[in-house]
């Protein structure tokens, strides 16, 4: 079991700042100063969270950030990670690069054409990821090669050796 945690005490000028948010309109500053006051009144993380309808990881979470950024937690932050790292790294690219040089045949696939996602299920199942990436993934994956992914187009040859010579003289 974790130990209880508290905010700290609050300055006069803090107190007032949470009652004025807890009656404001914005529902993430009137949750947060509500878990703020209800810590101050020296309840735990357990009791807040059933009274404000949230997580106790939440009301911990609020704590915390009381703690150490003040009123500047009752604004939303970004929510986005604070370091993102490609699903693929060099290596894993260069095998991909090298996986898309070869028909998907060679894989056990019933077409010729590369798509994305047919590339993620293939790099799925040669354990280059550990899970099923989506288009998008693959997408910037091959971006980051250095290559644009464009739609597979059908081209007709034959296997006629004059072919070349016989298509020359039937476009002019």
């Amino acid at each position: 079991m974790k130990p209880p945690l508290y905010i700290r005490p609050l300055t006069n000028t803090e107190h007032r700042a949470l009652i004025v948010e807890r009656r404001g309109s914005h529902a993430f500053h009137v949750r947060r100063a509500q878990i703020l006051l209800a810590s101050a009144r020296g309840q735990s993380a357990r009791p807040i969270a059933q009274q404000v309808g949230c997580s106790v990881q939440t009301v911990r979470n609020v704590i915390r950030a009381f703690n150490t950024s003040g009123l500047a937690c009752l604004s939303k932050q970004s929510n986005r990670p604070k370091s993102v790292q490609p699903t693929l790294d060099e290596a894993k690219r260069e095998h991909l690069r090298h996986l898309l040089h070869q028909s998907p045949r060679t894989f056990g696939k019933p077409t010729g054409l590369w798509t994305l996602a047919l590339a993620a299920q293939v790099c799925h199942e040669q354990g280059l990821t550990g899970r099923l990436m989506s288009d998008e993934t693959m997408r910037r994956a091959i971006k980051r090669l250095g290559a644009n992914w464009k739609r597979a187009k059908h081209w007709i040859t034959s296997p006629d050796p004059q072919y070349t010579r016989k298509k020359k003289r039937a476009i002019a």
